[in-house]
């Protein structure tokens, strides 16, 4: 077992898991304290590093490409103190971090993990039900609905709408974008068959953020719906994490594939990303077809 703990959080590694806590430091940043705990499998690392520094280093974790949907829809854009996989370590535990990279290094190469892109989820995202409040609205999700309410600083145009439900399958993807200098960011969700959206400002599916403290948060909301999404590098006859898998099955499907699909449905329930309802209805279309 190798562990370093810090101001920031601690970092627990045995041989299969990277444990990440985050800690109660008034530092941390409410992203971290909200996702709480992660706990990234061996084969969804493609390396770590410690980078030393005068006063402090730091630990970084790189994950495969795909393997995460917080880090698949903020695209290296989260700071680092919203970043789960950056720890900052004081000098004097140069020693520690330099261990743990060490056996984290020499777990990859005995597993021959190789270090490419993933074509599923290897961590299931924010749990369920979330709720987050920021920029000119509110956003929530439930596994199955898409919630979006508005605040007193919203666009008339767009608050003149009221409450908008978005019901999962009716979403494409999910954009996420933090505020830099005069360009304000936003969280979007696209809606199936739809044209290019107006700006966040008066687009009913997106919050516009404005650069606060609690802007993070709604890349969790947006992860969290993600992980329920069709993976952007799944292979064309491969059934989609989200409740309506059951349409993905085709009357043309063979026997072989067929089964090859329980499979994998059998991976993403016990890695989380499917809940137990969404893995049911799923199989049971499949067995339909066998």
């Amino acid at each position: 077992m190798a562990e370093i703990i810090q101001k920031g959080g601690s970092w627990a590694f045995d041989g299969d898991t990277v444990r990440i806590v985050p800690g109660s430091d008034k530092s941390v940043s409410p992203l971290r304290k909200s996702l709480g705990e992660v706990a990234v499998p061996l084969r969804a690392l493609a390396g770590i590093s410690y980078e030393p520094g005068k006063k402090s280093g730091r630990l970084r974790l790189r994950l495969r490409d795909g393997a995460d949907p917080l880090l698949q829809i903020t695209g290296g854009k989260l700071e680092d103190g919203s970043d789960p996989y950056r720890l900052s370590v004081e000098s004097d535990r140069t020693g520690v971090a330099e261990y743990f990279v060490d056996e984290v290094r020499n777990a990859l190469l005995l597993e021959q993990i190789p270090p490419g892109p993933v074509d599923g989820y290897l961590l299931p995202g924010p749990s369920l039900p979330i709720t987050v409040s920021a920029g000119d609205g509110t956003a929530g999700f439930d596994g199955e609905l898409i919630r979006l309410e508005w605040n007193w600083k919203t666009e008339e145009s767009k608050s003149s709408g009221g409450p908008r439900a978005l019901a999962l399958v009716d979403v494409e993807s999910v954009e996420w974008l933090p505020s830099a200098g005069l360009e304000n960011g936003y969280l979007r969700f696209r809606v199936t068959r739809a044209g290019s959206p107006p700006p966040a400002k008066y687009d009913p599916y997106a919050v516009e953020l404005w650069g606060f403290r609690k802007d993070p948060l709604m890349a969790l909301v947006g992860a969290a719906v993600a992980a329920r999404l069709p993976h952007p590098y799944a292979p064309q006859d491969a059934l989609p994490p989200a409740p309506h898998v059951q349409a993905a099955v085709t009357a043309g499907d063979d026997h072989d594939v067929l089964l090859r699909r329980l499979r994998e449905l059998g991976e993403l329930h016990q890695s989380g990303i499917l809940t137990d309802e969404e893995f049911t209805t799923a199989k049971q279309a499949v067995l339909k077809r066998l």
